[in-house]
């Protein structure tokens, strides 16, 4: 099967920007749904932060006015109202890490459900450009990043926000000057704060292309460890994953250095600032400015004050991370399938009639994922019986087309047969009958009716597709052959395995059709595998069969035992043949022989072999001792 070309692929993405007002706004359109429970928890951060006032306030009062005072029943006021405010705090404390953990897990959870209905949705072109790893992160690893955003990040930024804010007005309402002193180490906390930004900031993207890296390595050597064991590569294979890991300890313990430097950095700051306090405070407690009270609430304001700060460095680099996975998961769903969903404006009769007619059909797997283009001036109408490219009517050059105004006809319940070289452009044909692509010239009609009209949904619906590739769903037997469609009987499903002979094999293993087959059928033979996947198709019972090198990978006896199954099955139904051995499409009632994406012979078995052609040339290539026999 031809696939789109891929350009190259990066390891990672560049760390963006910290903050992306657009991004932001899509990201909190997610939270829409739970907008009151957004609201409880700023409330509960807003409250929590309130209290943070209280214990130095009731210090300063017990310090200045209950202890010199003697005034036990202060001192008890006070005790009470410190003990209310700490399991208060404590509760809101609960409450908020609670919901806001069930709100980010909720959001997660929608998220992760429209990324996965969007991929099935995309076409095979975006398969075809973007390896498997790198959409699975997009699911799992960048929507994880975005939890930890909403957990921890953008709702518990407002606490440490309003807990800084309400110090500093706690601060200046007691002393302006002083407040003034103990601020007066801000600049160089914000420059400390800026360089570990940077710095980590450079950490963190070495991380993720350094774990990208073994991602890669693993998925490659784990997949192919038959290769590497075969050719006694584990030791140069390990020792190159030693190199890997190592790369990726080397980021990690950066990273980690940088938290090491930059949090006692802000501990000795904030030392400074008491001590400034204690300096400043007490020359103006010596002169009867202030009190010992407000020197004793300014030592724990300033204690509080630069906590927050730390957090708020640190959640800047859980916002700039969730900036960048947020970026690539819009960046996926804002991609767009190159065939419409819709229901198609045409609804097919059924029963169909199962004709198929390719019209003057050009095609090119384009870089976009082969989107529709228009039809230029005279395409459909050239012939040409050369290999050549036709020139666009503009003049520019044509693109690599696979295929080349292609046209033949199914009729209803006719076995047609397609053949050809590697590249000649037979799966293609299958490709867009399906409508995984769509041709950009011509037209590919069902009972008359182009399938552009019809619904991807309703036109699969009629269609019955045996690949050489055989995927099979960790699950049952029998959840393999229905594969969700409820539609199908049990009787119905027991029947199309009994009459492609799968079912002998099924009815052998310990549990029957309720038998667990392993990660892609693992528990099956690659014939059993083969036949299972008949039976999938055609429980479905569909008007047009297509089997695209569907008997290649079998051995002899199941292929003679697949063959009469087919001969029942393709019995009343359009069938559509695409294989490389010649033995098993002699019957057929039609063959075309397609060469550089051009249909160069049409005919019987017997009547291309006279001919004496291409298929006369490939068959003598397969059956070189038959045909000198015959000869």
């Amino acid at each position: 099967m031809q696939i789109a070309p891929e350009g190259p692929i990066r390891e990672e993405d560049p760390v963006g920007k910290a903050y992306d007002p657009r991004l932001m706004r899509r990201l909190l359109a997610y939270l829409r749904p739970y907008r009151w429970k957004v609201v409880a928890a700023v409330g509960m951060l807003v409250l929590a932060s309130a209290l943070e006032l209280v214990s130095p306030w009731l210090t300063k009062v017990a310090i200045d006015r209950a202890i010199p005072g003697n005034d036990y029943r202060m001192l008890g006021v006070l005790a009470s109202i410190f003990i209310v405010a700490l399991v208060l705090s404590a509760v809101l404390e609960y409450g908020r890490t609670l919901l806001t953990a069930w709100i980010g897990q909720r959001v997660m959870k929608d998220l992760r459900g429209e990324i996965f209905a969007h991929l099935q949705r995309l076409h095979l072109a975006y398969f075809d450009r973007h390896p498997v790893g790198r959409t699975m992160t997009r699911v799992t690893s960048d929507v994880e990043v975005l939890n930890e955003m909403f957990t921890t990040g953008v709702v518990t930024i407002f606490g440490d926000v309003f807990t800084v804010l309400f110090i500093v007005a706690a601060m200046l309402a007691l002393d302006w000057r002083l407040a003034l002193v103990t601020f007066s180490v801000l600049p160089i906390v914000f420059l400390s704060a800026w360089i570990f930004r940077y710095m980590v900031r450079q950490a963190y993207r070495d991380i993720r292309v350094r774990l990208a890296r073994i991602n890669a390595f693993l998925q490659e050597r784990i997949s192919g460890m038959v290769v590497v064991q075969l050719f006694r590569q584990e030791t140069p294979t390990h020792q190159r994953f030693e190199e890997l890991n190592e790369d990726y300890l080397e980021a990690h313990l950066r990273s980690i250095t940088y938290y090491a430097l930059f949090f006692p950095v802000v501990e000795l700051l904030a030392s400074i600032a008491l001590a400034l306090i204690i300096w400043y405070g007490g020359g103006q407690a010596l002169q009867g400015a202030i009190t010992i009270g407000v020197i004793a609430a300014f030592l724990q304001y300033a204690r509080r004050f630069f906590r927050p700060i730390q957090d708020l460095s640190e959640k800047y680099n859980i916002l700039q991370n969730a900036m960048a996975s947020s970026e690539r998961i819009f960046r996926l769903l804002d991609e767009k399938p190159a065939i419409a969903e819709e229901e198609g404006r045409t609804s097919l009769r059924r029963p169909i009639g199962g004709r198929i007619e390719f019209r003057n059909v050009w095609f090119h797997y384009g870089s976009n994922g082969a989107r529709p283009q228009p039809v230029l001036p005279g395409a459909a109408a050239s012939k040409g019986s050369g290999d050549e490219e036709t020139p666009a009517a503009d003049g520019s050059a044509e693109p690599d087309w696979v295929l080349k105004d292609v046209s033949f006809v199914a009729e209803p319940g006719e076995r047609l047969a397609i053949v050809g070289a590697t590249g000649a452009g037979k799966s293609t044909t299958i490709n867009l009958i399906m409508r995984y692509y769509e041709p950009q010239r011509g037209s590919i009609l069902l009972d008359g009716v182009d399938i552009r009209e019809i619904s991807a949904r309703e036109l699969r619906s009629h269609i019955g597709l045996v690949l050489q590739d055989i995927y099979l769903f960790s699950g049952t037997a029998a959840q393999n052959i229905r594969l969700g469609r409820s539609r199908i009987s049990s009787e119905r499903m027991r029947e199309a395995a009994r009459r492609v002979g799968i079912d002998r094999h099924i009815t052998r293993l310990p549990r029957g059709y309720d038998q667990e087959l392993g990660e892609r059928g693992s528990k099956l033979s690659v014939g059993e595998r083969q036949l299972l996947s008949f039976a999938r198709a055609l429980a479905g019972e569909p008007q047009v069969l297509l089997l695209d090198e569907a008997t290649s990978s079998v051995d002899s006896q199941i292929e003679a035992q697949i063959e009469r199954a087919l001969e029942e099955l393709m019995k009343g139904r359009t069938s559509i043949v695409i294989a490389h051995r010649l033995s098993t499409i002699q019957n057929a009632d039609h063959i075309l022989v397609m060469h550089h994406g051009r249909i160069r012979e049409s005919g019987t078995h017997r009547e291309l072999l006279r001919q004496a052609g291409l298929y006369a040339r490939l068959y003598r290539l397969q059956f070189a001792p038959a045909t000198a026999s015959l000869s």
